[in-house]
């Protein structure tokens, strides 16, 4: 058997983002399978299916939200849960204030797994470049990226 690393590494999520799952999870097996099912319904009743196009989107709507539903049951089965707690060093479910050489102001950015990241919250993963430099140090160190447009700088000013 061919053994995945990438299917075999640990997923962290935080008890926020379990609560979001759980509740897509009922919304689609309880709401959308039915919203879905009654589409078919009505499908059916037009006749002839082969060239039925509200059945056939019907099916691949059924189709998709199917594959939602085992990949959230598989997230949930696999992750590990990180609930918050105060650290005095960076790691998944912490919020650590940095700041990049020569801005003026810091940025607070929370540690997240990989499932969960977000730049447009400022939710970053443990496994991007930044979160990966981050993780571990303490209030005070100095981490170096890398990037296209050269080394930056970020200082640590604060972990909650």
């Amino acid at each position: 058997m061919y053994n995945n690393p990438i299917m075999n590494e640990t997923n962290y999520i935080t008890e926020d983002k379990k609560d979001l799952l759980i509740d897509e999870l009922h919304y689609l097996k309880t709401v959308r399978r039915k919203e879905i099912l009654e589409a078919l319904e009505a499908a059916k009743a037009l006749g002839d299916l082969s060239e039925n196009a509200e059945y056939h989107q019907a099916r691949e709507d059924q189709g998709k939200t199917e594959d939602r539903i085992n990949q959230i049951d598989h997230m949930l089965n696999s992750a590990v849960v990180v609930k918050k707690h105060h650290s005095n060093q960076v790691e998944i479910g912490t919020t650590v204030h940095v700041k990049k050489d020569g801005s003026k102001d810091g940025v607070k950015y929370s540690i997240v797994g990989a499932e969960e990241a977000d730049m447009m919250h400022n939710k970053i993963s443990n496994k991007s470049p930044l979160g990966a430099a981050l993780f571990g140090k303490k209030k005070g160190d100095v981490v170096t990226i890398n990037t296209p447009k050269g080394a930056s700088k970020y200082t640590i000013l604060d972990i909650e």
